[in-house]
Parts: C-alpha cells; sequence; structure tokens
C-alpha cells in the first residue's frame, strides 16, 4: 500500500512567491490570486527588477495569468512558457534605450 502525501496552499500562502517559465526565466511574482466558482481562474503576476516580464513590457506593472497556464505551484511557481509574451533580444534592446532615454530626461 502506498500513501501520497499533498500539500495544500492558500492563497495568502503564495503571495510574494517567485515565478519562473518553464524554461527557468525569472518572470516575476505572485501579487495575488483570483477564485471564480470555487476554483481559482488566474494570477496576477507583478513585474520586478531582473525579471523577464519587465524586459519584455518594460512600462507594464503586471499581468495576469489564467489558471490553465501555471504548471506547478510549490515554494515557486512554475508557468507555462505559453504564458510569456513574444519576445526577442531585440525588444529587450529597444526597452533598455527607452529607458536609457526616460532616465536622462529625468535628470536634466
Amino acid at each position: 500500500m502506498r500513501i501520497c502525501m499533498v500539500k495544500l496552499v492558500s492563497l495568502n500562502e503564495t503571495k510574494g512567491r517567485k515565478v519562473y517559465t518553464e524554461l527557468g526565466d525569472f518572470f516575476g511574482e505572485v501579487e495575488e490570486g483570483f477564485i471564480q466558482n470555487n476554483k481559482v481562474y488566474g494570477w496576477k503576476i507583478k513585474s520586478t527588477n531582473n525579471s523577464l516580464l519587465s524586459k519584455i513590457m518594460s512600462s507594464a506593472k503586471g499581468v495576469i495569468i489564467p489558471q490553465g497556464l501555471v504548471n506547478a505551484i510549490g515554494d515557486v511557481m512554475i508557468i507555462s512558457k505559453t504564458a510569456v509574451p513574444a519576445y526577442t533580444e531585440k525588444n529587450t534592446e529597444q526597452n533598455e534605450k527607452k529607458k536609457g532615454a526616460e532616465s536622462n530626461e529625468e535628470a536634466e
């Protein structure tokens, strides 16, 4: 006879957990979870410094990821790569140039 233990995690415990893509890229942090009809509907992920989300969407404060795109929740949350907006190194370079230009304008 084999007994399996299942660890249950409450929504309150997920706040602040780091979110990674299934490819291992740091995506952001869990800000809150949404419940609809007694089921988890989705997750609000906030953009943090050096996260993939901040590189892809520099002006965004965060995104909402549907529960169906979450692969696992434990010490961290793992999301499907399909949840990540289209991203190329060229986009990252353009966003960094914009941030640099905005910083220079603020300094003047």
